[in-house]
């Protein structure tokens, strides 16, 4: 729950090893794993941000990642360039103690995985939970995923003192190429999560319901099956607005993500991000400049009212 330090060096050694070894980063997966992990099942459980003496300021950061068809490989990406996003959080003081939680997402008509979720976490066991994901490729062979069902558990089984103790919302990023369904439907929620709700969710609530604890971006990745896709883009546009974001080189999502959170605490302004990443030596600056430059200045929302007691909506009987 987003205890201990990231360290470089632990993730470096840990690289060195499974290239040695001849070991996967995905070791789970790749060991031919088709159920979820017990570390990720989402069935009953609640994930949480919590300051401490340690993170007094924890940011809660969720990254959650489509990994049907062509966009199996984008964990992957991830994975290789965690340094690269835990440096420009950290030591470019984008975001006060972050803690990262990564999640995949399937689609829950006809996968065996469709939803995996990690915990937040401060230190190198993020890159734990990431080798814990079933890359399971499937899908249903249409323009469609569940995102709306990750969207569900974002809104209902995650707790953050970001927002319970200062009314700050934290930041929720989305990576796939196709649409949500329209609703999120009660029986896979029963199934996968563990609530027994008297009906289905539209998705415009689902969605209004997470973007006011979330900021939610929806990144749109150049090499899948749907990059560019006009009615893809405009699917999301219509539900995030300009929070729906094409990338034109998913080797650069890792860095979109942490210049989009330091534009969200407003401790930089996108010059001042793409020259850090020019420091860096990253290649991906022209990338984020385009992805970004819609998004302007940062802004953060202060909770004006209390939220709703959660065992009241939809007819939920349990979180």
């Amino acid at each position: 729950m987003g205890s201990g330090i990231w360290s470089t060096d632990v993730y470096r050694a840990a690289d060195r090893y499974r290239r040695a070894t001849g070991a996967s980063a995905f070791s789970y997966s790749d060991s031919g794993a088709r159920t979820v992990h017990p570390a990720l099942d989402p069935r009953g459980a609640v994930r949480e941000s919590r300051d401490s003496a340690e993170h007094p300021q924890s940011t809660p950061i969720a990254v959650l990642f489509d990994v049907t068809g062509s966009m199996g490989h984008v964990p992957r990406v991830l994975q290789t360039k965690l340094p690269q996003l835990l440096g420009l959080l950290l030591r470019q003081g984008y975001a006060r103690d972050p803690q990262i939680m990564f999640g995949a997402i399937g689609d829950a008509t006809c996968d065996r995985v469709p939803l995996q979720i990690g915990q937040f976490e401060s230190d190198n066991r993020m890159d734990d939970d990431l080798g814990r994901i079933v890359l399971e490729g499937g899908g249903g062979g249409q323009m469609t995923e569940s995102y709306e069902l990750a969207m569900y558990f974002m809104a209902w089984h995650t707790v953050t003192d970001c927002w319970e103790q200062r009314g700050r919302r934290g930041y929720l990023f989305i990576i796939g190429d196709e649409l949500a369904y329209p609703r999120v439907k009660a029986r896979e929620v029963a199934r996968l999560i563990g609530d027994e709700l008297v009906e289905d969710v539209s998705l415009r609530r689902i969605v209004d319901e997470v973007t006011s604890r979330w900021d939610t971006y929806h990144l749109l990745p150049a090499g899948s099956a749907y990059a560019g896709n006009r009615t893809v883009l405009d699917f999301w546009r219509g539900l995030l607005g300009q929070n729906a974001v094409e990338l034109d080189d998913l080797d650069a999502v890792c860095e979109t993500i942490a210049l989009t959170v330091g534009l969200g605490e407003q401790v930089i302004d996108l010059s001042d991000g793409l020259g850090d990443l020019a420091r860096t030596g990253s290649t991906a600056t022209r990338t984020v400049w385009r992805a970004l430059a819609r998004l302007g200045g940062g802004r953060r929302a202060q909770r004006t009212s209390p939220p709703l007691p959660r065992n009241t909506r939809w007819g939920a009987t349990r979180l």
